[in-house]
């Protein structure tokens, strides 16, 4: 009794008139083959979007980084990436690809690491020869070649990033009586915050000079990456060179830093502008001079040297008189005293009456006091500073919510100004100059452009990203509500409700044809034949569906009328 009363779903179907329905593959086998082709298309078309799925959401959303890449940058981004922890995929021909979020943030990161360098060729190319060359194709290829290996070699430099080297090598040509001679160009990308000295920049353009026959060091020119000339002294109107400008730069810097230190804890850090221009001297002056100082004191001066010359010239008086004994004597020796001047000389010859003549010189050299000072001024004094600083006006905002600019006082100016020169060390006997200038400052009206909010970068992104699987999704949704489930509906047949059943019963027992054997009321008669059709129905009914029945019967003893 319990099976007879399980729900009615347990049922075989059976059709209004009574017969069994056939199995879902012979009604599947027969339906049109219009509806055979498009459950088929469905199915391969859900197979097919399940596996697309899949695949997307096991791949991920990647995008190109870079393309195009050299094994050298290549193996350097892929470094960096995995430093980064940033998951990337290598594809053949120098592609790399990354999550599509963070395509732009990488190429940010990894642009100030200075990657990519890009590749630069060298005499490889002299190794790809190909049938038919020309002679100037040949000669172009060296030159590229060269040129190549010039980069490398600069690019080795610890503060060079990059570079470029053009050369201009004329074709030379015996016929000619003057030949050109060849050139070259250096373009430097330096590292940020590096220099080059002149030592460096020397050695540049003389590698690049021993590289090209013929090529003369005046003849090449090196630049930086701001189009400043570092081969040779730049016209600055002060006649320095790269090394004097460069000192004199780094003056400017340091005091310009010693002002902003000091004043924009005062004034607030976006309120203060400042410069100062120094005046230096590189001017290399030597000079010696040589003093002479008499004697000091009553101390007698030193003799370095003392001469005399002394000379007598005497003629005798001829002799006179009678001759005898005294005429014949000889001259009396001369004498002169040691010290005090000598008695005048006379002669025996010539006693009074002769003929004298003397002659006397002395000289005495004495020593003087000699200074001998030798003055060379160091180079790069500071001749003068100028000092120019704006001071922003203090702002306020009014109860309205408006912005006020008020200006600072007198007093105010003062002490800045007293603060600056303390900060640069202001010298009134150099003709150091400062001014102090308190103006509002102009600020940058930007107006807000309010994008829609279909137009808003990220919801495009989140777009791009769903784009691909809700295609998918719909693809399959299509295929399972257009093609598959239209046709599963039409090969499966409608169940046979028990009010169908209910009503086959009411067809066959009724008050008005009543079953034989059996009276009005539901009595049973005293006789009943023994075949009758309507008795074959509802047997059959009941042997074919008995669940059902037993629902009627039941409900018809409660006095339920069924639907």
């Amino acid at each position: 009794m319990d099976t007879a009363l399980s729900p009615a779903s347990n049922a075989m179907p059976i059709a209004p008139s009574g017969t069994a329905m056939p199995g879902f593959g012979a009604r599947l086998a027969a339906l049109p083959v219009r509806n055979k082709v498009m459950m088929g298309g469905g199915l391969a078309m859900l197979a097919a979007a399940l596996l697309a799925i899949t695949l997307w959401s096991g791949k991920g959303d990647y995008r190109p980084l870079f393309t195009g890449l050299s094994d050298k940058d290549g193996g350097a981004v892929i470094a960096q990436l995995t430093t980064l922890g940033v998951p990337y995929r290598n594809e053949p021909g120098g592609i790399i690809q990354v999550p599509a979020a963070q395509v732009y943030d990488l190429r940010m990161k990894l642009a100030s690491a200075g990657l990519p360098k890009g590749s630069s060729v060298g005499f490889e190319l002299m190794d790809k020869t190909s049938i038919g060359q020309t002679q100037f194709n040949e000669r172009l290829n060296f030159q590229r070649g060269l040129e190549g290996e010039l980069t490398r070699t600069i690019t080795a430099l610890a503060d060079v990033a990059d570079a470029r080297v053009h050369l201009a090598m004329p074709q030379q040509n015996g016929f000619f009586r003057e030949q050109q001679k060849p050139s070259a160009s250096v373009m430097l990308t330096l590292r940020g915050g590096r220099t080059l000295d002149r030592a460096q920049i020397a050695g540049i353009v003389h590698l690049v000079s021993a590289s090209v026959p013929e090529l003369n060091p005046k003849a090449v020119s090196v630049l930086d990456q701001t189009g400043a000339l570092l081969s040779s002294s730049p016209d600055n109107g002060t006649g320095l060179d790269s090394q004097q400008l460069q000192y004199k730069q780094q003056i400017e810097a340091n005091y310009n830093k010693r002002i902003y230190e000091l004043l924009e804890p005062v004034v607030g850090r976006e309120n203060l502008r400042a410069t100062v221009t120094a005046d230096v001297d590189f001017s290399q002056i030597e000079s010696t001079a040589e003093e002479f100082k008499p004697n000091q004191g009553n101390a007698p001066a030193s003799v370095r040297s003392a001469q005399t010359n002394e000379s007598v010239n005497a003629t005798p008086q001829p002799p006179t008189g009678v001759p005898g004994a005294a005429t014949n004597q000889p001259p009396v020796p001369a004498t002169a005293p040691i010290t005090g001047a000598s008695a005048p000389l006379q002669t025996a010859l010539g006693g009074a009456n002769g003929v004298n003549s003397s002659r006397r010189e002395a000289t005495t050299n004495y020593e003087l006091d000699k200074t001998v000072r030798v003055t060379r001024n160091a180079t790069g004094t500071v001749r003068r500073l100028n000092a120019a600083v704006v001071v922003n006006q203090r702002t306020s905002v009014d109860p309205k919510g408006k912005t006020i600019s008020t200006p600072l006082s007198t007093e105010e100016i003062d002490k800045l100004n007293a603060l600056v020169k303390e900060a640069m060390g202001f010298s009134q006997e150099r003709g150091d100059s400062l001014k102090i200038v308190n103006a509002p400052f102009m600020q940058d009206k930007t107006d807000s452009v309010d994008l829609p909010l279909w137009k808003q970068p990220l919801l495009l992104d989140i777009v791009r990203a769903a784009a691909v699987p809700l295609a998918l999704v719909a693809v399959a949704l299509i295929a399972v509500f257009g093609m598959v489930r239209p046709a599963l509906r039409a090969a499966r047949p409608e169940p046979v409700e028990a009010t169908d059943v209910a009503q086959e019963l009411n067809a066959v027992v009724d008050d008005e044809n009543l079953l034989p054997g059996q009276q009005a009321g539901g009595l049973p008669a005293l006789e009943a034949p023994m075949s009758n059709d309507k008795l074959e129905r509802a047997r059959k009914l009941a042997r074919e569906n008995p669940v059902a029945v037993a629902n009627i019967m039941r409900d018809w003893i409660h006095g339920n009328t069924a639907a």
